[in-house]
């Protein structure tokens, strides 16, 4: 055997020998051969003294006899070896059973040595346990003495003492409390319950030996209250109180509502004392969420020892930043779990969470990623909510809104940002800035000094404005300085006050000038500039002015001339692109200006820093089924970045996705949510304040799958012979390869009562079968086996059973080695399994399994001799369909073959597809062909036929079981091999079949056409069995292009019934099309040739185009029309009347085609049968109408339909008898279908209400009406479909009354007779009219009505309030002005006179206006409503 060299994975792995055993283990062998040496040298001495013996025996024997010397010679030496054999068996067998026997007493006392050692130490634990016991209750009893003795209420040692200080100063209230059991303090504010977790930062309340302390950061005058401190126990309760006063120090103006500034409390480094042993039993996963969403990570943990008082310290990470409770997030940790939960999602949330539980014993942590996707958005295609939104450089009236600027992957770019600002206790947002700003950084100027605000911010693109980011934490407009300018100052004995330095200013009034004027921040838009407050600034408040001018120029120019600056900061906006400016500063108070600054060094707008460039390579690599790690390297300009962000893009789409929605800091990146099996592709962007870098090179294509990883261990280690010295192994392939082809196995083995294992191969065996020699028979010996592929050695499988090594000798077969399963398409699952001789699997169907039950099988083999050992158990089998599992399919592919295809998106490298059909490997690869490409495979049937019916299977190697069968029964045979017909021997598609078609001149054209034809195609047209050619009878041609086949026949005739088929053959395509004309068919096809060949006969001379027919026009006139064609001058046309000419005023026009006969007010005395005529010398032509019955009914119906339409609102006319209600329409007679109702009742002519009518109107006349005859009133026409109706409503309309004064239009009040204005003032006349229904109203001026101009307006507001204004009175509009109100009951007429003077004459002398008389406007003798 060749010596091969140890590859790098077989030199990690442990050979266990004799060189690696503990110095114990060869102690313990050195013991067992001494004795075993001892137990051979006693054995030896007994057989040397039987023997001695022996012989002494013998000689004393022959000294008797009187035997021959040579005899008894010949004698003694027989009977000595016989005696010596004997006593070297004697001896044999003394050893072998003295040997056995010391075996047995040794396992004997090591049994009983076992035994006594371990009731000892159960002894000694129920001993320590009594006595644990025994002491806890003796120190429970002494502690409940202690303290029944100790036992007092609270008591204050100290009491609460009284504070005032400066407003933004902090202040600490302490007292002192003794008590048993320890009491428990709470802090109130006038009475309220001081609540840290409310304003976080605000309080921080402490307790130390007794020693209670509440600590208030940054005082505000709010917080001036009376505090008090509750310390309760079970024995009492005691109580102190203090007030605190907090004092402004800049004039006594109200306080602002502002918010407190937080402060962040610093991280506890105590570690809890005791030692915990956490262990995650769930876990939260990578998470994906929408914008908007609520979502809770959680973790189920075990903790021991679990203590109800003491825990170990949970805290959550997002990218290794320490989160803290908020309005967005809340946390628990407690009865097992720990959770994070969020209300309201926002993509500042998005991140690598991290769950560290802390403990003496050390830190347990898990992490996971939560992506947040961007929610809808308000305007489609508007970008993603910008995030991360942080307020610096926070001043009286200044500061400073940064943010990130969102991933456009799908959207057009970011072209700029508004930034909307909200005061803290309102819901009024304001949008700081007109147009977009494009860095992701700007100055709020503006705000008010002690109010707190909070920001948002949106951004913009082509498509609209995206949803506001979140709200950032609120900020106060607080100078930070002026902190800095408070002084303590020591009196007398321990006494000290606060002063603030402008105390200490003196006598200065006005200020100096600002020192350290310089741009603190340059942008292409604004330039920001900051200085220090002047020295001395004496005692008022200061207020600052900001002056610029262009390099060059010699003139300053103010930028804040309207609105004081109070903060060392000011953002300049508005300046010239390309051009230089310096500026200064000049700071006053109310006693003066001071002297202006130095000027600056020339500054010139314009951006510092630039859009990143691109990221350079991108590499991406396998990470596991659903992921791929992404990295790539940094840009070459990276300075001021803010993250990065990726896409991804399946191959062949060309639909790019984002994969992280908040900026990532780091270049490398984790890629979540993957579809196993597809390809992607992936790109990077850099993000700075500017905007997003150009897309990266995209990286080669991935597909995402596992990486390699070390295989998983084989089992199943079976032994399949065994001949006394060596044993034949069998074992089953990993579960999982790891993602690479398994290059082999190593195989260990020890005895049982060994330790250490001993390999059997050094260089791995492809094969699963392996025989181990050099055994010792009869020992016992168990074995493991490890797999090795390129990633390394995976781990060994579990050991296997104890196989004794002695000989097989039974008659009955051996047990089975395999099994294999598969689920069937009812649900009942296949076992199959290989015989015991190795000849093939043998199938087993097993039913009546419960779903979702699991189940093992094994199996015995039985031959004459009786049943086998049985079969090692199977894994546990679940009975239920893998969820998203994909079946076998069957199709045919487009040259015609039958296969039957299967898709597993989850195999690696090294998975294999096997096909198997009665569950048994195929490898007849003259009747199957098997074609696998990526993760589909496919078997093809070569000859397919009857035999390859039956049940077929696929197994995927390496994957988690992945199979699937199919049962290729009969039907689904002939389906597919009827499929497979069609596309090996393919049919020509039509597009129609053979159809007919009569032409005008009587001719009849048969045609079909083909989708498609090639130019070699032919076709023939057969006729009741007999083929057709192209003749004067019968016009045959063919357009390939088009496809088109066609035969026209001039003459149809009587003898051409029959069969007509049109027979096509392209290449191998073929087709065919019959159309049948027997019978009725063919009678109705013949009586259509001869009708359209009359009817082209006709039309060689004068016809009518169009016969005789009827409409009525919108005059209500019934027209006769027809069309005529063919005609000439000679042509005469005339109409006819009972065959009586019918006089027209005017002859038709032949030229134009079209003859027309007015009948007005169509009656039955129009009665009779109307022809038209036309006639010359090449013939004539004649078209009938008959005007009577169901002719003269449509008639009327269409003229009931334009009157119906067209008629007006009911009227009412006054008359001697009464009231009569007329409708006018176009024209109306008697016969028309008419009806009226009274309040939904149909009503009857009679004396009372009589129905009439004339042309032009319909009536209804009510005579001498009453009280009964209130109510609403219709009338309708029916045309026949439709109904029309109109409508009055007579309430309150008798014969006394007909017209009620109440109803009636009339002005209420408000105009006076006589308005005196002098020019070009305004003149406003108004007043109240009333009226019902609402009146019309029309304004007039000297008796004519007003044009409507800018110079006179008028107004009607809610029907009653009437308004008429003259802009710029001049002269020529004094006059006459009325106002006219009426409605059908009435009126009001009322006149004003407006006399109009000019400026500076004396006011005309007029009497004072009084109320305007109204003039009465009467009735009308008809109103109308519809």
């Amino acid at each position: 055997m060749s010596l091969v060299v140890a590859p790098f994975y077989q030199k990690r792995q442990k050979h266990f020998d004799q060189s690696y055993r503990n110095i114990q283990t060869r102690y313990l062998l050195d013991q067992y051969a001494s004795k075993k040496r001892t137990t051979t040298q006693s054995a030896s001495q007994r057989s040397l003294t039987q023997q001695s013996s022996s012989q002494r025996a013998s000689s004393q024997s022959s000294t008797r006899g009187t035997t021959c010397r040579v005899c008894a010679k010949r004698m003694s030496t027989s009977e000595e070896e016989e005696l010596e054999n004997e006593d070297r068996y004697r001896s044999l067998a003394a050893s072998y059973g003295e040997a056995k026997r010391q075996r047995f007493l040794n396992e004997l006392a090591q049994l009983e040595e076992n035994v006594h050692l371990a009731r000892s130490q159960a002894r000694d634990k129920l001993d320590k346990y009594s006595l644990e016991q025994m002491v806890g209750d003796k120190l429970a009893w002494e502690r409940h003495s202690f303290e029944d003795r100790m036992s007092r209420a609270p008591e204050i040692l100290v009491r609460l003492r009284s504070h005032t200080i400066w407003e933004r100063m902090s202040v600490k209230l302490c007292f002192t409390v003794q008590g048993f059991p320890t009491p428990v303090v709470q802090w109130y504010k006038d009475g309220s319950l001081i609540c840290q977790a409310g304003e976080p930062g605000k309080y921080r309340i402490e307790s130390k030996y007794g020693v209670h302390t509440l600590e208030i950061n940054r005082a505000n005058f709010e917080d001036t209250a009376t505090y008090s401190a509750v310390a309760t126990n079970a024995h009492g309760q005691v109580s102190t109180n203090a007030a605190v006063v907090v004092r402004r120090y800049h004039g006594d103006e109200e306080p602002f509502h502002s918010v407190g500034l937080p402060i962040g409390l610093p991280l506890s480094s105590v570690t809890p004392y005791t030692h915990f042993d956490v262990q995650f039993l769930e876990k939260f996963g990578v998470t994906f969420r929408r914008e908007g969403e609520t979502v809770t990570l959680k973790c189920t943990l075990l903790v021991t020892p679990d203590l109800k008082r003491v825990q170990p310290r949970a805290e959550w990470y997002r990218d290794d930043v320490l989160l803290k409770e908020s309005k967005w997030t809340k946390m628990f940790f407690g009865e097992g779990q720990a959770s994070l939960s969020f209300s309201h999602l926002n993509k500042d949330d998005e991140g690598l969470y991290t769950l560290r539980i802390v403990s003496r014993g050390g830190v347990s942590d898990h992490s996971a990623f939560l992506f947040v996707r961007d929610a809808d958005p308000l305007v489609t295609g508007a970008p993603g909510a910008p995030m991360d939104l942080q307020c610096h450089d926070a001043n009286r009236d200044y500061v400073i809104v940064t943010w990130k600027p969102p991933n456009t992957t799908t959207e057009s770019p970011v072209i700029g940002y508004f930034i909307d600002r909200c005061e803290v206790g309102t819901n009024n947002w304001v949008q700081c800035n007109d147009a977009p700003v494009k860095i992701c950084k700007y100055p709020v100027t503006g705000l008010f000094e002690g109010r707190s605000y909070v920001f948002r911010v949106r951004a913009v693109n082509n498509a609209g404005v995206s949803r506001p980011s979140r709200v950032s934490d609120a900020v106060a407009a607080l100078d930070p300085v002026d902190l800095r300018r408070l002084q303590a100052v020591h009196l007398e004995g321990e006494k000290e006050i606060v002063i603030c330095q402008d105390e200490l200013e003196g006598d200065v009034q006005i200020p100096g000038p600002p020192t350290n004027v310089q741009a603190s921040e340059v942008s292409r838009n604004y330039v920001v500039l900051s200085w220090d407050p002047p020295s001395p600034r004496g005692k008022e408040p200061l207020m600052y002015f900001i002056e610029k001018s262009v390099v060059g120029s010699g003139s300053w120019q103010r930028v804040n001339a309207q609105t004081a600056v109070r903060s060392p900061r000011y953002a300049v906006f508005d300046l010239a692109e390309g051009k230089s400016y310096v500026f200064r500063v000049l700071s006053a108070n109310k006693h003066g200006l001071s002297d202006p600054s130095e000027m600056t060094p020339p500054i010139q707008a314009q951006d510092m820093i630039v859009v990143p460039s691109a990221p350079g390579r991108v590499l991406a690599s396998r990470n596991t089924k659903t992921s791929v790690v992404v990295q790539w390297d940094r840009p070459k300009h990276e300075e001021d970045l803010l993250g990065y962000y990726v896409d991804c893009c399946v191959v062949g789409t060309n639909l790019w996705e984002p994969c992280n929605h908040k900026p990532i800091g780091y270049n490398r990146f984790v890629v979540h949510g993957l579809t196993t099996g597809e390809q992607y592709i992936f790109r990077v962007k850099a993000v700075n304040a500017v905007g997003t870098s150009e897309n990266s090179q995209e990286s080669e294509a991935i597909k995402v799958q596992a990486a390699l990883t070390v295989p998983s261990s084989p089992y199943g280690i079976t032994l399949l012979n065994c001949d006394g010295h060596s044993m034949t192994l069998g074992w089953k392939v990993p579960k999982f390869s790891g993602g690479s082809t398994i290059l082999g196995y190593y195989l260990d083995k020890r005895e049982v009562h060994h330790k250490n294992w001993h390999e059997v191969n050094p260089s791995p065996v492809k094969e699963r079968i392996l025989t181990v020699e050099g055994l010792m028979g009869g020992s016992l010996y168990e074995f493991k086996v490890a797999a090795v592929n390129l990633a390394g050695i995976g781990q060994p499988s579990d050991p296997s059973e104890h196989f004794k090594c002695e000989a097989w000798t039974a008659p009955e077969p051996g047990k089975t080695t395999k099994c294999a399963y598969f689920c069937q398409p009812d649900e009942s699952w296949l076992m199959t399994t290989p015989s015991a001789a190795w000849s093939g699997w043998t199938p087993c169907s097993v039913c009546d399994l419960q779903q979702g039950q699991t189940y093992v099988f094994r199996v015995r083999a039985v031959n004459a001799s009786g049943p086998g050992k049985p079969s090692d158990m199977s894994e546990p089998i679940l009975v239920e369909a893998r969820p998203g599992t994909k079946e076998i399919s069957a199709g045919v592919d487009e040259e015609g073959n039958i296969y039957l295809g299967f898709d597993c998106q989850e195999m690696t490298d090294a998975s294999q597809f096997t096909w198997c059909k009665a569950y048994e490997e195929i490898t007849d690869e003259d009747r199957f062909q098997v074609h696998t490409e990526g993760d589909h495979s496919k078997l093809y049937l070569k000859n397919p036929d009857k035999v390859d019916m039956g049940t077929y299977s696929v197994s995927v190697s390496d994957t988690d079981g992945v199979s699937s069968s199919f049962v290729l029964d009969e039907g689904e045979l002939e389906r597919l091999m009827a499929l497979s017909n069609e596309i090996k021997n393919p049919t020509i598609p039509l597009k129609s079949e053979l159809a007919y078609e009569i032409f005008d001149k009587g001719q009849v054209r048969f045609w079909l056409q083909a989708e498609h034809l090639s130019p070699d195609a032919n076709f023939r047209f057969i006729i009741n069995d007999r083929e057709v050619s192209d003749s004067e009878i019968h016009r045959i041609k063919c357009d390939r292009s088009t496809g088109m086949i066609e035969m026209v026949m001039d003459r149809f005739t009587i003898d051409n019934e029959g069969t007509y088929t049109v027979q096509i053959q392209d290449g191998k395509a073929k087709n065919q099309s019959s159309l049948v004309l027997i019978g009725d068919a063919f009678r109705a096809v013949l009586e259509e040739a001869e009708f359209q060949r009359k009817e082209f006969l006709r039309k060689q001379g004068p016809h009518f185009a169009e016969y005789l027919h009827w409409d009525v026009t919108e005059e209500c006139e019934v027209r006769l029309i027809c069309k005529v064609a063919n005609t000439k001058r000679e042509t005469v046309f005339k109409w006819l009347k009972d065959d009586v000419l019918y006089e027209t005023e005017t002859q038709p026009n032949l030229e134009k085609g079209l003859c027309e006969l007015l009948i007005p007010k169509l009656s039955k005395k129009d009665h009779g049968e109307y022809k038209a005529t036309l006639k010359d010398d090449r013939g004539q032509d004649v078209s009938v109408l008959e005007i009577a019955g169901k002719v003269y009914e449509d008639m009327i119906l269409a003229m009931s339909r334009v009157c119906g339409a067209s008629a007006s609102p009911l009227k009412i006319l006054c008359t001697p008898e009464g009231i009569r209600l007329q409708c006018f329409m176009k024209y109306f007679t008697d016969e028309m279908k008419v009806n009226w109702y009274h309040k939904e009742a149909k009503i009857s002519s009679s004396d009372h209400m009589r129905i009439g009518g004339s042309e032009e109107m319909a009536w209804l006349q009510i005579c001498e009406p009453t009280e009964k005859d209130k109510g609403k009133f219709t009338f309708e026409i029916f045309d026949g479909k439709d109904k029309h109706q109109r409508s009055l409503d007579l309430s309150g309309q008798g014969k006394g009354s007909l017209f009620p004064v109440a109803d009636r239009g009339k002005v209420i009040g408000g105009l006076p007779d006589v308005v005196t204005i002098m020019e070009g003032k305004t003149l406003n006349l108004t007043c109240t009219v009333f009226g019902n229904p609402d009146p019309e109203v029309v304004w007039f001026k000297n008796d004519k009505d007003i044009e409507l101009s800018e110079h006179f307006v008028v107004k009607v507001e809610q029907s009653k309030y009437v308004s008429m204004t003259i802009q710029g009175v001049t002269a020529e509009d004094s006059g006459k002005y009325s106002i006219n109100v009426k409605n059908k009951y009435g009126g009001e007429k009322i006149d004003v006179t407006v006399s109009v003077y000019k400026h500076g004459e004396k006011i005309p002398d007029i009497s004072p206006p009084q109320q305007a008389k109204p003039k009465l406007i009467p009735a009308l003798c008809s109103a109308g409503q519809s």
